[in-house]
């Protein structure tokens, strides 16, 4: 009896169906795109309708080939890729590659590898989505025209192996305009006056304070007003005069507010959430956060069970929760940790404009498997991951948490101090999950009452000075770009990788910082395509793509309408601009003539202004001394696959290797700002 053919992407995937389907279906893993644009050229043609000339690449000729025979032994052809865009094209083109229209080709679609929704999506298989694959196709052609058209004037007026990109150049905009910003910031100073202040012993709480234990103890107030004006102390004269006049005055409660406060759950998991969290609890870079993200997806082996999904697909912008996991994490709230936790009705969540609504958010396939049941299966980073999805899902369907906030005023003659405490009544979802760094209780404020004087222990006054705005983190840049609009959950983690392996953008300590080359590139594409990276133009780009698959739009038209101006600010740039030339003192050792210089893939660098008669080069050195023990050496930047490091120009005799220079950048980093989380 023929087998049925599944198609998947990957290996991992394949196992994890395979078992699953049994022994009536053959699984062959794609390995991602089996027919892709060419690598050597832009591989569209732009006079007959931008059309893609898509190819077999070399390494892909023998997974094909297996597909092909697959297919020849197969009754039924079930495409089972991912479901999004980029994997309803991967079908679609493989269906084109097998050529069989005597098939019956079955596209199945499902969210998590598991046992039932496997069983449910090839039970109910449907048709390739054309929209989705004319949607995806104009995608690829206009980051081809982009990418392959502005990166070669880069290498003429810069260097060669540098590149640019629809979302890349975007994201690099972004960078270099902050980092002006902290550049050219001039810090204003400023003074605050804070009392400690004493509730006195004895006094008799009648009104807000009856019934309540008379505690002693301090608090801490804040001046907010002087004549009922916001208070704005610009020096340490100010600051002292004040505090002169402040003594012997009554410090006198004027006004006590006490309120209830709720703080909702966050919706679930979507992509750019699980890679900001990712990032400030776990400190993994979204390219670690997406790579564990899918191996959770595919299947773990977990003992006798086999192999599983553990979670959703984790590539979406939608906040939809299937209902029967709804269902099934409700039970799980209200047993574990009781009705009252449990809101009358499921939390709902409204994705964001552009999501793709037929998607899940991220979550456990299942809450019944919590994550020390597995833990013996997972990685450390599996496990972390997991655990964080999984908690944030389970609190997504909690009740809010319930705070008592109290706020006090207290009156000094014109002084106006404000002093605010919280207390936790009610953990409701921060007993799982807390997105927060507020703590159960803050400045718990004593009881006191209106009018009541207290006793002053101290004043005193302290220096602060306005702070630039922070450097953008991987987390805080993936959030900027999907509240922008810019780019899909999948381009985010390869967008960052790109930029800093181009080294337009190094990471120090947790930010990503530009560099002299990421200046020089952003602003020769400023100058002379503004509007092609800027944000808006760029977010309504992808509101035309999504336009293409409503079947509102062609995406031929939406091609041809960028492409147009494009060329024309293209034609112009290619004309003008010249490559720059830097003559430095320095003299070449072979010719004797001046150094120039001169950019690579590597950094920056020496070479002779007589190249190509003359091929001398050296690397430019950092100005730091080798520390390594009788070496005169000095260290120089080099660069690897695996990033930036730095070594000593006596190499190979001296091996000294570091990461980074402590010297150099230990004053222009900051620990990541409260306020970007």
């Amino acid at each position: 009896m023929a087998k049925s053919l599944v198609i998947v992407e990957s290996p991992a995937k394949a196992k994890t169906i395979s078992k699953i389907l049994g022994s009536g279906f053959e699984v062959i893993p794609s390995m991602g795109h089996v027919v892709d644009l060419p690598r050597t050229r832009m591989g569209v043609d732009i006079e007959h309708n931008f059309a893609p000339s898509f190819i077999v690449p070399a390494a892909k000729k023998k997974i094909l080939s297996q597909i092909k025979s697959g297919a020849k032994k197969a009754d039924k052809i079930y495409l089972a890729t991912d479901p999004d865009r980029e994997g309803e094209a991967i079908a679609w083109n493989i269906k084109e590659k097998l050529n069989r229209n005597d098939r019956k080709y079955l596209r199945v679609i499902f969210h998590e590898l598991t046992p039932q929704a496997i069983k449910d999506a090839f039970s109910h298989p449907g048709n390739l989505d054309t929209k989705k694959v004319q949607a995806q196709t104009g995608r690829r052609v206009l980051d081809r025209l982009v990418g392959y058209l502005l990166s070669p004037l880069l290498w003429r007026k810069i260097a060669g192996g540098l590149s640019a990109g629809r979302v890349q150049s975007v994201a690099l905009r972004l960078i270099v305009e902050r980092e002006r910003e902290i550049l050219k910031f001039v810090a204003c100073e400023y003074w605050e006056v804070e009392a400690e202040l004493k509730k006195v012993t004895g006094h008799s709480a009648t009104t807000r304070g009856a019934g309540r234990s008379q505690v002693t103890g301090h608090f801490v107030a804040k001046l907010e007003k002087i004549d009922d004006k916001k208070a704005e102390i610009k020096n340490e004269a100010d600051a002292t005069a004040i505090v002169e006049d402040l003594k012997g005055k009554q410090f006198i409660v004027s006004e006590i507010k006490e309120t209830e406060k709720k703080r909702n759950p966050l919706p679930p998991f979507i992509t750019s959430t699980l890679q900001q969290d990712g990032f400030y609890k776990l400190r993994f870079r979204s390219a670690r956060t997406m790579l564990i993200a899918q191996q959770l997806y595919e299947g773990i082996e977990l003992g006798a069970e086999g192999a599983v999904g553990l979670i959703t697909y984790m590539r979406t912008d939608s906040v939809n929760v299937a209902q029967s996991a709804i269902e099934e994490v409700r039970r799980f709230i209200g047993d574990t940790f009781g009705k009252e936790y449990l809101p009358i009705e499921p939390n709902s969540y409204k994705s964001r404009k552009q999501a793709q609504e037929a998607h899940e958010a991220i979550r456990p396939t299942s809450v019944l498997r919590a994550p020390d049941s597995i833990k013996e299966h997972l990685t450390k980073e599996q496990f972390k991951l997991y655990t964080l999805i999984y908690q944030r899902f389970i609190a997504s369907q909690m009740k809010p948490a319930v705070y008592a906030i109290t706020s006090v005023e207290v009156k000094a003659a014109q002084y106006l101090f404000r002093a605010s405490g919280s207390k936790l009544l009610f953990k409701g979802f921060t007993a799982i999950y807390d997105s927060s760094e507020e703590k159960e209780e803050k400045n718990i404020l004593l009881p006191l009452v209106k009018d009541e004087t207290l006793e002053l222990i101290k004043l005193t006054p302290s220096q602060h000075f306005t702070k630039p705005p922070p450097r953008f983190s991987e987390a805080s840049l993936v959030k900027t770009l999907e509240v922008e609009g810019i780019g899909r959950p999948s381009t985010y983690a390869p967008t960052i990788q790109t930029i800093v392996y181009r080294d337009y953008v190094r990471r120090l300590k947790g930010y990503l910082y530009p560099t002299e080359l990421g200046f020089k590139v952003n602003d020769l594409l400023v100058e002379y395509f503004a509007e092609v990276i800027d944000i808006k133009f760029t977010a309504s780009m992808e509101d035309k793509l999504d336009e293409v698959e409503e079947g509102n739009l062609e995406w031929v038209k939406v091609i041809n309408d960028f492409y147009i101006p494009f060329k024309g600010r293209l034609d112009y740039a290619n004309e003008v601009i010249q490559k720059e030339v830097v003559t430095t003192d320095e003299i070449c050792a072979t010719c004797a003539k001046p150094m120039v210089v001169k950019w690579s893939r590597k950094g920056k660098f020496l070479s002779c202004s007589d190249f190509p008669a003359c091929r001398y080069a050296k690397s430019i050195t950092t100005g730091i001394k080798c520390p390594q023990e009788g070496c005169s050496g000095e260290l120089i930047e080099r660069r690897s696959r695996r990033g930036l490091f730095y070594g000593c120009t006596g190499y190979p005799k001296c091996t000294y290797i570091a990461k980074t220079l402590p010297e150099k950048i230990a004053d222009s980093v900051e620990p990541i700002a409260d306020s970007e989380k």
